[in-house]
Order: C-alpha cells, then structure tokens, then sequence
C-alpha cells in the first residue's frame, strides 16, 4: 500500500522560451514536500502532459526523479486513448529509476464499454516494470469506468489503485469491496471524506497553495480532532473550487506565479488568467483584487 494520504499533482514549469523549467520545478517540489505532500503525480492534467513530447516527458520524469531522490512516491503519467502506444510507453517509463506507479487514464474519445477497458488496463499492466494506477476521470475522458470494473481491475497483481473523480458513492464502494488497494479521490473537494471512509487520501492540485493547510486537516483527522479536521476543511472548501474556476492548471499557475514559486505560462490550448479574471480568483480565494497581478 502507497503510505501517503496526501498527494499533489505538481504542474510542469515553463521558461519564457516555453521550455521546460527545472530550476523552477525543483524549488517547487522541495516547498511543496516541506508543507505537507507525501508523494506526486508527475505529468497528469495538472501537468498539460498533452501537451509534452515523447522526449520531453521521458526528461521530465527522470530529471523528476532524481529531484524527489527517494523522499515520497513518484507516480508518472502514461496514458492515452491508444493501447499499445501507452503500453510501450508506460513499460519505458517504468524502467526510469525512481518511478513508482504508473498513472494510467482511461482511454478517451474512443468510448470503449467495461470489456474494452479491462482489456486495455490488462495489456498496460502486462508490460509495465512497475504497478499502474488507473485514472478514472469521465469528465475528460467521455466515458466512466463503472465501480464495478474498477474492483474487477484490482484483483490484477500489477494494478495498485485508482484515482476515482466521481461522486463518493463510488468512492465508498471500491473501498468496500477490494483488498490492499489504494483508493485516492481527484476531487479536492472530497479531501477529508475520502480520508474519513477508508481511502488513502487525496490527488491534489489545492496542494500547490494550500498544502499546509491539508496536511494540518489530515493531521488532525488522524489524531481523532474530527471537529478540528472539519473546520479546517469547510474553510478550504471553496478556496479549492475557485482554483477550478478556471480552465486548470492555469488558475494555480497565477497564484503560483505571484506567492514566488515562477512556473510560467500554460501552453495552448490552455490560456494563462487576464487580469479580469486573476482579480476574479483573488476575490475567491480572499486575496487582494490585485495579489494576481504581478509576481512578488
């Protein structure tokens, strides 16, 4: 089981030339590490993977690695809609030293029903040198993979867990009915009752701002404070909403921006905020109108 409640999938830095900033990404990594993350997806959404090169990946994850030097799991996104390209290239990844799981979505646009979808998780899992995580997002996908293939995929040795983003109904059924399994909501919203019915914890991308303040909600969850845990949680609440308020990860990237963490633009179709809308989330978020405006 992966011993971490709290993860954060960490955006990709950009330079001004679009390149990929490791400088950045390191001092982004060690922050997010010291106020409270146990472990990172690299290259998921939050990541604009999409919009990486085969190259630029394979340098991200393993520069990724070696930044991370063993302190908190690493799990790497490999995903696509195309079977045996993301089985070559998950079985690349995973022979990277310091990689972990392999984040594996489920396969979009093309819609496969529940057979497909065991059959492309089966063939992944197959070739990879390490366990898969399956990514279960229908908002992005087209396609929902149902809580009963879900537990059907975990009885394969190589799969280790899922990343579920539906409502907590389904959360709670996979928790129930599997067996050394590791549960994570995507959602940020569900951090503390995810934690609350049995799953590891949360996938997040709230981290990036408000890391501390998760870990001190989890922290205080796990010592039994459960009024503490809740008044911490409500307070967060909507401030992880308006962090979506936006096409992500660019909201993130503005705050980001602005508190002294530089990682740059996104990259199209992804638009960084106006400043109509950076005084819009800082409103959200109980900042100044103009906190978003320039970097401190």
């Amino acid at each position: 089981m992966i011993n971490a409640d709290l993860l954060t999938a960490i955006v990709t830095p950009f330079g001004e030339d679009g390149s990929i900033d490791f400088e950045s990404l390191e001092r982004l990594t060690n922050h997010l590490i010291d106020t409270g993350s146990r472990g990172f997806v690299i290259g998921g959404t939050t990541g604009e993977t999409p919009t990486l090169s085969h190259d630029e990946k394979i340098e991200l994850y393993t520069r990724f690695a070696q930044i991370v030097d063993g302190r908190c799991v690493v799990i790497a996104g490999t995903g696509s809609n195309n079977t045996y390209q993301t089985s070559n290239f998950t079985k690349e990844v995973s022979d990277i030293p310091g990689i972990d799981y392999a984040l594996v979505v489920v396969p979009y646009y093309n819609k496969p029903n529940q057979r497909g979808m065991i059959a492309h998780f089966d063939t992944v899992a197959e070739n990879s040198s390490v366990p898969l995580i399956i990514y279960n997002i229908p908002g992005r996908t087209g396609v929902k993979m149902e809580q009963e293939t879900v537990v059907e995929l975990s009885k394969n040795p190589n799969i280790a867990g899922v990343k579920q983003c539906t409502p907590i109904e389904e959360l709670e059924y996979i928790v129930q009915n599997t067996t050394d399994f590791n549960v994570y909501t995507g959602e940020d919203a569900q951090a503390l009752e995810a934690k609350a019915v049995g799953a590891n914890g949360v996938i997040s991308v709230a981290a990036h701002v408000y890391g501390a303040e998760i870990r001190k909600m989890y922290d205080a969850l796990e010592s039994g404070d459960v009024q503490t845990a809740g008044s911490l949680m409500r307070e967060l609440t909507p401030k992880m909403s308006a962090l979506f308020m936006y096409p992500s990860p660019s909201p993130v990237k503005a705050v980001l921006n602005a508190t002294g963490y530089p990682v740059g633009s996104c990259r199209l179709p992804i638009l960084p905020l106006n400043d109509e809308e950076k005084i819009e989330l800082a409103r959200k978020l109980n900042l100044g109108d103009n906190a978003l405006m320039e970097t401190k």
